[in-house]
């Protein structure tokens, strides 16, 4: 392969929730109804689907294609599924999401036939005047009555239980597996993952899905043992938000999640000074263009401009962004693959 970054369509998901329209600002698209998700450089697929969510290129290719014939250029390591051990989106909440959590690396691994389960994180780029979230239980949670108050959908209950978090733009979040959460309406995020689709509903009737929708096919008597009903306490909860100033230039890239996150994923800012440049090492990575102009060079040199989107193989060797370009950059967390202790292999 020639080891260079490569250019993405637009890949905007369908959703059963609302929203989109920050994304398709974003990358100079018209508003597509529903379409709240924008998978950037992703190699999996939805849950219910062997092909919705697969990112192709500018000239068409399948990312996970790309991955797959040559994984030694793109990521480093010997892997024939394409896995590139992070998925990055775009999600613009034009409503409140539902209250649900995802399972852990281990319940995956039982049940779901997966290496990986959903830890995720948030970097809010936009929010609307009193925006929120809701990010795990405020106290202990009986799970006789969650599963009550869930069968009933009672979502005042729910909601109640959460934190509630006032959210402005820079405000990072990590969501650790089996955390009940929601994203509020209003909210424009880029949420950083562990690259699978695995979420269980407590709340569906504000969405278009349906109960049997609600629990990864495991029925809710089993999927229930992958939500924490343990109180959230507010050190903890500290550990889990950071903020970050996203119009402030350095010559170093600025890591956006709380540490907590590294071992599964890193979100990083680039936007180096007048005259500067900002540098990572090579491996991996996913790039959103958020504003401006500029070129980023390792063995190649290639041009970026606002709303526009790359994958970056590990072959493109460590890289710099210079011109006045702001970049966000994810990559796979870090010692991703080859070790017994959690981290991915194959």
């Amino acid at each position: 392969m020639t080891a260079v970054p490569r250019l993405l369509q637009p890949n905007l998901v369908h959703h059963f929730y609302a929203g989109g329209a920050r994304i398709a600002e974003l990358r100079g698209l018209p508003p597509v109804e529903r379409c709240p998700e924008e998978w950037v450089g992703a190699t999996v697929t939805r849950a219910d689907s062997a092909d919705v969510g697969l990112a192709r290129t500018a000239d068409g290719a399948l990312v996970r294609d790309l991955v797959a014939a040559d994984p030694l250029a793109w990521v480093g390591a010997a892997s024939t599924s394409g896995d590139t051990g992070v998925l990055l989106k775009l999600l613009d909440a034009a409503q409140r999401l539902p209250v649900h959590a995802h399972p852990d690396r281990a319940f995956a691994a039982r049940h779901l036939a997966c290496p990986y389960g959903k830890t995720e994180a948030w970097l809010v780029l936009d929010a609307d005047d009193g925006a929120v979230v809701y990010l795990g239980w405020r106290s202990d949670v009986d799970p006789v009555e969650l599963a009550q108050r869930r069968d009933a959908q009672d979502s005042d209950w729910m909601l109640e239980q959460l934190h509630r978090i006032p959210v402005r733009p820079g405000d990072g979040f990590l969501v650790p597996a089996g955390t009940p959460h929601a994203i509020g309406a209003g909210v424009f995020v880029a949420e950083v993952q562990e690259p699978t689709d695995f979420s269980l509903l407590l709340e569906w009737s504000v969405t278009t899905a349906t109960r049997d929708e609600s629990h990864l096919g495991l029925g809710f008597d089993l999927a229930m043992d992958a939500v924490s009903t343990t109180a959230l306490g507010t050190e903890a909860l500290a550990g889990f938000t950071v903020h970050h100033d996203l119009t402030t230039r350095t010559g170093a890239a600025v890591p956006l999640l709380p540490e907590a996150g590294d071992p599964y994923f890193r979100l990083d800012l680039l936007a180096p000074p007048p005259g500067q440049e900002t540098v990572l090492p090579a491996g991996f990575a996913v790039l959103v263009v958020l504003s401006g102009t500029g070129v980023i060079e390792g063995t190649d040199a290639v041009p970026v401009g606002g709303g526009q989107s790359f994958v970056v193989p590990a072959a493109f060797g460590s890289w710099r962004l210079v011109g006045d370009a702001r970049v966000l950059a994810a990559r796979p967390g870090e010692g991703w693959r080859g070790s017994p202790d959690g981290r991915i292999v194959g």
